[in-house]
């Protein structure tokens, strides 16, 4: 029997109902007579799949289905706030079977039909209630906390995405790595070693460049027979949201793509499905080599709930994509394999319903966030005694001779500031045998500036390697193997760089911690050679003066350290919010300090310091004060501006006698603002030193801080860099803050007395 009913010839608005009444009016209509089977383990067609296993895909798509339409129906009633679904691709309901609990999934949006399928596989979970808690934005919803409508379980491992272009790729090829790099190092993994991951995504999410980062650093890997367990799967509807794929383009894009092996079905089609999946997950399985799995599905209902298709389809094409439902094919199949009745597909599809809106009306009287606190609760967790028990834990000293011998770095003349942070590298390396360091040049070479001299040599290539030249894939890599247990240290060589990645830290690694109510972590400490002040050289891709992308980034730590000592000192403290709290870092190293030794003038060696005892570390805000007991003006500055401001407060001290008191304050975010309004308070007059531009620079927090915490009687000012592109040569000195600017601000304060 033909499977094509459209009825309803009228453009309406709730194809929602017309596609479940033709449902039902397919199951009213089927004539042809059921031979049952009275054995349901027999297999169906396909080598595996019995017919028991086939009534429970479909009791799967129809809980997906279900779903869907009383998402819109909650939306209705004002009590649920999300309905992109996923009808038409309750195909993948068969992913969700064929891999395992334990296989970590990175899910597209309208994967729900896996999300029921993979429930099954553990009894305490019931995923119709769970959806219903997540579409009512419910404090009970026991992946988000009422924080999103995601798919995401902790016991079923699907970590919690949001993404809408596929930037949840590279983090998922990362995962793929570490399984076996994390048994490497570390003896554990918190998967079985013979996981695979998960990755499902749209035909338009294909195209976005983060989604051409995963898949080429897959195949890039695998060309170099690595392992990379990965399993693509490409929900491809053929849209997205109202623009048409390219006939084709999926299959002509991934077919011949080098290193990662093509597999495809026609999605609407259990069985078809079933043979495909199989064999692309024994592939990924058995070879460790990463697969496309190409599903060909149809998206109804439009792409959300307010989205009416007729705007920018016909009602023809509507109509035609409503007639390829794959709940009509499957009942076929069901009906004519002699598995089910038209009653019993019928009492089945009622009963999922009713279970569906029971789900949802018990969701709808649970409780809400109701306060920002609680809002934002997993966002940044700090445990401070914790951290610094750890950071400054130094029982490790049989490792640190291992590395150093007899020469431990404390034992040491003072250096400057990339030995001391190459030092506190291999120290840390010692400590944690989870720490990984990569990312461009950073491993034969010893990295653009030797900051990582000596770590390949020392720790060898599986914690020390070169990456493709893509920040993208560094930082996904990063994430992944932050999810299997490792405590990665990605660097990124320079601060412009990082902004070809930026969203893989704000949308996907700083998220996970909000968006699984702090159940997933990705902690990580993010190496970053920045800022300007390199006498001309390299132009703005080399001297990027603005961290303004990093500060918008929720939960995000922030340290940039000026001298060698602290720097040390400050990656401890990370490396233990990491490894406690599970927080993502930024460590922001000034490159024009990296050699610098000398302070007032030349050869004095001022600014070499010697390294720190490993039981030493700085707490996260804790800033340091230079001149404590002077009273007449406080700078307040960071990387940079901590040198420059120190050679101006001598000057003017030897001019007038006026002597400054200078801050440093090392962590930048968050800002400790009772520091800065301590300080502020003591003295009333206060000049912020800030090398980043007058636009989005930190001198805009500090004021706010000084007016909210120390008072408006306080006389402020600031010298900063112009809201420009940084030039080569000496032209670059004319839109950076140059010691002159300092001297003059610091001037007119005082004269203003």
């Amino acid at each position: 029997m033909s499977t094509g009913l459209a009825k309803k010839g009228t453009r309406a608005i709730n194809r929602a109902e017309i596609v479940d009444q033709n449902f039902l009016e397919f199951l009213e209509e089927w004539d042809e007579v059921v031979d049952k089977t009275d054995d349901l383990s027999a297999t169906v067609a396909e080598p595996g799949l019995s017919g028991k296993a086939f009534i429970e895909l479909f009791e799967s798509q129809m809980l997906s289905r279900h779903l869907d339409i009383e998402a819109r129906a909650m939306r209705g009633r004002n009590e649920g706030f999300y309905t992109i679904g996923s009808s038409g691709h309750e195909g993948n309901t068969v992913v969700g079977r064929v891999t395992r609990h334990t296989d970590p999934a990175f899910l597209h949006y309208r994967s729900g039909g896996f999300m029921m399928e993979r429930s099954r596989k553990l009894e305490s979970i019931d995923p119709a209630y769970d959806t219903a808690l997540s579409l009512a934005a419910s404090s009970d919803d026991p992946i988000s906390g009422g924080r999103h409508k995601v798919w995401g379980s902790l016991p079923l491992w699907v970590p919690p995405q949001t993404s809408t272009i596929a930037s949840h790729l590279p983090k998922a090829v990362g995962a793929a790595i570490a399984i076996a790099q994390a048994k490497r190092l570390t003896g554990e993994v918190p998967v079985p070693e013979e996981s695979i991951v998960v990755c499902s995504f749209g035909d338009a999410s294909a195209n976005h460049a983060t989604a051409q980062a995963g898949f080429n650093a897959a195949g890039w890997t695998s060309h170099q027979n690595l392992p990379c367990p990965v399993l693509f799967v490409c929900e491809d509807n053929g849209i997205g949201i109202s623009v048409q794929s390219p006939a084709g383009w999926i299959e002509a894009s991934f077919k011949a793509r080098p290193g990662i092996k093509y597999f495809t079905a026609d999605g609407l089609d259990l069985l078809d499905t079933w043979r495909a999946t199989r064999e692309a997950e024994d592939y990924v399985r058995r070879t460790r080599k990463p697969a496309f799995l190409h599903l060909k599905l149809k998206r109804l209902l439009g792409h959300a709930g307010t989205d009416v298709e007729t705007d920018y389809r016909s009602l023809e094409a509507v109509e035609s994509t409503e007639a390829q439902d794959p709940l009509l094919l499957s009942a076929e199949t069901a009906l004519e394999e002699g598995l089910m009745t038209a009653d019993e597909i019928r009492t089945l599809y009622e009963s999922v319903r009713e279970r569906v809106q029971a789900a949802s009306g018990k969701a709808a009287e649970r409780p809400k966030l109701e306060t920002a606190e609680a809002v934002m609760k997993p966002l940044a967790p700090y445990s401070p005694e914790a951290v610094n028990a750890e950071a400054t834990r130094d029982d490790y000293q049989e490792s640190r001779h291992e590395v150093f011998g007899e020469r431990l770095p404390e034992s040491q003349p003072a250096r400057h500031l990339s030995i001391q942070i190459n030092r506190a590298m291999h120290d840390l390396m010692a400590k944690y045998r989870e720490i990984t360091v990569f990312g461009e040049d950073v491993a034969q070479k010893g990295g653009v500036y030797t900051v990582t001299a000596g770590l390949y040599r020392q720790f060898k290539g599986h914690r020390v390697f070169n990456t493709l030249l893509d920040e993208t894939t560094i930082l996904g890599m990063a994430q992944g193997q932050a999810m299997m247990g490792l405590l990665p240290m990605p660097e990124i060589q320079y601060l412009a760089y990082f902004h070809n990645a930026c969203d893989q830290i704000r949308g996907e690694a700083a998220s996970l911690q909000f968006f699984s109510n702090d159940q997933y972590r990705n902690p990580m400490i993010m190496r970053i050679a920045g800022l300007a002040y390199q006498k001309g050289f390299g132009g703005h891709f080399h001297n990027d003066n603005s961290f303004t992308a990093l500060r918008d980034i929720p939960g995000l730590v922030i340290a940039c350290p000026s001298r060698g000592d602290d720097a040390a000192m400050m990656l401890r403290t990370l490396a233990a919010l990491g490894k406690v709290d599970g927080r993502i870092s930024a460590f922001l190293e000034p490159i024009a300090l990296y050699m610098t030794k000398d302070l007032y003038e030349a050869r004095d060696g001022e600014w070499l310091f010697p390294y720190p005892e490993p039981n030493r570390a700085i707490p996260l805000g804790e800033g340091r004060v230079y001149e404590l007991n002077a009273e007449d003006l406080l700078i307040i500055t960071f990387g940079n501006g901590v040198p420059m401001s120190l050679r101006a407060a001598r000057q003017i001290e030897q001019e007038s006698g006026k002597r400054i008191r200078v801050l440093d304050l090392r962590w930048l975010k968050p800002l400790n603002r009772e520091f800065i309004a301590q300080h502020a308070r003591d003295i009333g007059r206060v000049l912020v030193v800030d090398e980043s531009r007058r636009t989005g620079g930190l001198a805009e927090e500090i004021f706010t801080v000084i007016e909210e915490e120390a008072g408006h009687g306080i006389r402020k000012a600031r010298v900063c860099g112009d809201d420009s592109y940084i030039p080569l040569g000496d032209a670059a000195n004319r839109v950076l803050m140059q010691e002159s600017d300092v001297l003059a601000g610091a001037r007119a304060l005082l004269a203003g007395e």
